[in-house]
């Protein structure tokens, strides 16, 4: 009885075995065959170089592998990357800069665009928000040429640039921080019209960044800007209409007077009245 007890526990034991080996088969099965590709062994900044530490070769089921995936580390050495990648993410074609790029700020500058910096405080770069990856507005405070010299009177707020994208603050490019960096610096990616602007602007009067939402692409309409007198209310007089020019005075001709008619008593041979002309005076007989 004993022994029987332990035959079945042995048959149970190599039942369980081969149920797990089967599984297993079954598993691998289903994953299809696969590959190795290159992936990251460490953390790369935007704009970083990639060296032969920062790879490492890694499994990948064959049906999944991501469009432009390396299979040869070697292919990867002093390439540039065009976003941050995390530790485990694979590199692919389109993370990478063109052969030849060097590293740095100016590998991730789209063709046709420029990169600028700007100086900025606390309140101007929007107390450390305007981080790399988010949009700003530029805004310019100046004096309206219209205006007399330094006169505060005249001063005038204008948005000279909209949805101007963040490339970087001080030294840092890094788009997956979040965290607030008060920096002294900050570097936007323009076309060339746009950074002539801003050389502009930041000559004649104090620059201030707004932050935008990252999802709104629209741009409002350009109006003439913000002055004090429509900040305190002030009306500007209107300019009074001109009077009509005074015509010379025309000569009025004076109305001939009536003649007044005096009946006179009719002598003994004729009928005579008395005439009055104006001043004259005649006696008509008839």
């Amino acid at each position: 009885m004993r022994s029987r007890g332990t035959l079945m526990l042995f048959i149970a034991a190599i039942a369980g075995l081969a149920a797990v080996f089967l599984a297993a088969r079954w598993m691998q099965n289903q994953g299809g065959e696969k590959g190795r590709i290159a992936v990251a062994n460490a953390d790369i900044e935007l704009g970083g170089r990639i060296s032969p530490e920062m790879i490492r070769m890694a499994d990948w089921p064959e049906g999944s592998v991501p469009s432009g995936a390396f299979s040869e580390a070697a292919k990867l050495e002093g390439r540039v990357v065009l976003v941050s990648i995390q530790r485990g993410e694979p590199l692919t074609e389109g993370r990478l800069a063109p052969i030849g790029t060097k590293g740095g700020l100016s590998a991730v500058v789209p063709e046709g665009k420029r990169a600028m910096t700007v100086r900025v405080n606390d309140v101007v770069g929007v107390a450390g928000f305007a981080l790399p990856g988010t949009y700003v507005d530029v805004m310019v405070n100046t004096q309206d040429e219209r205006g007399a010299r330094n006169d505060r009177d005249h001063s005038i707020s204008k948005i000279v640039l909209e949805r101007i994208l963040v490339l970087a603050v001080a030294q840092e490019a890094d788009r997956d921080s979040t965290k607030p960096k008060v920096v002294n610096a900050v570097t936007l990616e323009l076309t060339p019209k746009d950074a002539e602007m801003l050389d502009l602007a930041r000559s004649v009067g104090t620059l201030s960044l707004v932050l935008r939402n990252q999802t709104d692409p629209k741009a409002m309409a350009q109006g003439s800007g913000a002055t004090k007198a429509e900040l305190l209310g002030m009306s500007k007089p209107e300019p009074e209409p001109a009077k009509p020019a005074a015509s010379a005075p025309v000569a009025r001709r004076a109305a001939p007077r009536p003649a007044t008619v005096v009946a006179a008593a009719p002598t003994q041979s004729h009928n005579c009245v008395e005439v009055i002309r104006g001043l004259s005076k005649v006696t008509e007989c008839f």
